[in-house]
């Protein structure tokens, strides 16, 4: 009778441990994939957000250049001297020249 009576509580045991070990695999799965994701994604918007007529951006598909307006959905690029395309607003992310420029300056600070 012992004997049955500790293994239920073993395998009770188990079950809690069970549990807690998912609930902390997503808590890490939370901090370390989710959370970093969602803050880049914001940090993405912020940029698009703040974009300019003049400002130098690259396009998903590796298109650099130069935005010439900026409207509700996209923006009016210029890839060469009077080549003009529109881009959706969330296939723009910074150049490599503009964040090569605000890495010095942050090592200059």
């Amino acid at each position: 009778m012992n004997s049955f009576v500790l293994l239920q509580a073993a395998q009770g045991g188990s079950s809690l441990m069970s549990i807690l070990m998912i609930v902390a695999l997503f808590v890490i799965f939370y901090f370390f994939m989710i959370r970093p994701q969602q803050k880049r994604q914001k940090d993405i918007q912020k940029f698009r957000d703040s974009l300019e007529a003049g400002s130098n951006v690259v396009t998903a598909g590796g298109i650099f250049g130069v935005i010439k307006e900026k409207k509700d959905q996209y923006f009016v690029v210029e890839i060469a001297n009077g080549v003009r395309i529109r881009v959706a607003k969330e296939s723009i992310y910074p150049s490599v020249a503009d964040a090569n420029q605000a890495g010095e300056q942050q090592n200059n600070k």
